[in-house]
């Protein structure tokens, strides 16, 4: 009796580990008393064929060293885990802990670290953890950060070899998106002038516990050895772009006139003249090439 009782809490506690499905996820939830936090935008992945496909995309093998940011329940750690050298898992909810350590006892190559992500001194954690080792960051991101999540990623200029993430469908376009197009805008140049964006898949909402009111996409972010375009001044450059979608409605000049870049209307019309981009132009039609010469040509001013 004590024997049955035995094999059938542990047959349970096997069966809990196996996160990918929507029967465990339910059971962890009730084991646990686990309560979604909706101000974390907590969505939990129960697809096993999207965690396989996200696993493909990502192309790891076990040489690679891994950060995952937002570990969840565990699901996609597992895989990851599984698939390569070793893992460090940043996760912001301590009541998911606990979850973490039934679902990856059986893992000796993953450390969990329970942090915001965007507190966190990313240049400290790969030095501990990593040392000169390229990384490849895969993670399932909460909408409401997710552009000041990348950006910090992008940004730290951490010894990054690519970042594979899910995002909300919308943002995932505009990170991808080519110049022309409505979805064109600072994170698209601000993005790209960093990695090299591909899309790995699209994800529906039936994919996750609890469903999303939206769609989601898997991006591959390929880090570029160096920037996409040579600029003098990254922090001009980005003044230049972030002015130049500030207004959308307005003309390139004028939208610049109002950016507060220290120069006068007549003195942005020579700069655009002299590097050939129309004063009447809009920013979401310049390309980053148009956006480094402009952003390089008034530099001489400073």
């Amino acid at each position: 009796m004590y024997a049955t009782a035995y094999l059938n809490n542990q047959q349970r506690m096997n069966n809990m580990k196996n996160v990918v499905n929507p029967s465990s996820t339910k059971e962890l939830l009730k084991q646990f008393n686990f309560r979604m936090t909706k101000s974390l935008g907590q969505n939990f992945l129960i697809d096993q064929s999207i965690l396989d496909k996200i696993i493909e995309g990502s192309e790891l093998t076990k040489d690679d060293y891994v950060l995952e940011i937002g570990p969840g329940m565990g699901s996609m750690t597992q895989k990851l885990c599984e698939s390569a050298g070793k893992v460090v898992a940043v996760e912001i909810d301590k009541n998911l802990l606990p979850v973490l350590k039934v679902t990856l006892e059986e893992y000796d190559n993953v450390t969990i670290i329970n942090h915001d992500i965007l507190k966190l001194d990313l240049k400290k954690v790969f030095e501990e953890h990593f040392g000169d080792k390229k990384v490849k960051v895969i993670a399932n991101l909460p909408y409401y950060i997710t552009t000041p999540i990348i950006m910090k990623l992008l940004e730290d200029k951490l010894n990054l070899q690519s970042i594979t993430i899910m995002v909300q469908k919308e943002v995932g376009d505009r990170i991808k998106a080519a110049p022309g197009g409505k979805e064109y805008g600072a994170l698209s140049v601000a993005v790209q002038y960093y990695a090299r964006p591909s899309q790995v898949l699209l994800v529906p909402p039936h994919s996750f516990i609890p469903q999303p009111e939206v769609d989601s996409i898997v991006l591959k972010l390929d880090i570029l050895t160096n920037p996409a375009v040579e600029v003098e001044s990254e922090s001009l450059f980005f003044r230049v772009v972030k002015a130049s979608f500030g207004q959308r409605r307005k003309t390139l000049l004028n939208a610049l006139t109002a950016g507060n870049l220290g120069l006068t209307k007549e003195q942005l019309r020579d700069v655009l003249k002299s590097v050939d981009v129309e004063e009447n132009r809009r920013g979401e039609t310049l390309s980053l090439q148009e956006f480094a010469n402009i952003a390089n040509k008034l530099y001489k001013y400073f």
